[in-house]
C-alpha cells in the first residue's frame, strides 16, 4: 500500500552546501563590499557603534522605564484570595460528590423492574436536585 521512497542523494548535500552553491557569488561580493567599506571608513562605524551603545543605554533606563508597572499585592489580599479560592474548590467537590452520589441512587432506582410510591418520590427528589446541581 505504502510504497517506501529512496533518495540516491548524495549524504554530503546539505541545505547549507546547497545555499552556498547558489548564492555564494553574491555573498561573496557582500563581503568583499563590506570590508572595503570598513577599511575605509573605520572611524565612522566605530563612532556608529559607540552611539547606538550610547542611545541602546539612554533608552533602557529613562523611556522603557516604568516603575508604576509592578503592582503591589499585600499579603492580606493573597491570603483572602487564596482562601477565597480553595472555599471554591471545596464547594466544587462538594457538588461533585453529592452529584455522583445522586446518580448512582438513580441508576440503582432504574435497574428495578417496578417502582413502588416511595420509590417514585425517591427518583423524583432525585432528579429535582440534580437539576439544582447542573444549574449552580
Amino acid at each position: 500500500m505504502w510504497k517506501k521512497l529512496r533518495s540516491n542523494r548524495d549524504p554530503r548535500d546539505t541545505l547549507l552546501s546547497e545555499l552556498k552553491k547558489e548564492f555564494g557569488p553574491y555573498i561573496i561580493i557582500g563581503t568583499i563590499w563590506l570590508k572595503r567599506l570598513l577599511l575605509t571608513y573605520p572611524r565612522c562605524f566605530f563612532g556608529g557603534m559607540v552611539g547606538l551603545l550610547a542611545v541602546s543605554l539612554l533608552f533602557s533606563f529613562t523611556l522603557f522605564l516604568h516603575p508604576g508597572s509592578k503592582a503591589k499585592i499585600s499579603t492580606e489580599q493573597v491570603s483572602a484570595t487564596a482562601d477565597d479560592s480553595f472555599s471554591k474548590i471545596i464547594a466544587i467537590t462538594g457538588r461533585m460528590q453529592e452529584t455522583i452520589v445522586l446518580k448512582k441512587t438513580v441508576d440503582s432506582l432504574n435497574r428495578k423492574p417496578q417502582l413502588s410510591a416511595q420509590d417514585s418520590a425517591r427518583m423524583i427528589k432525585t432528579l429535582q436536585r440534580l437539576q439544582q446541581l447542573l444549574k449552580q
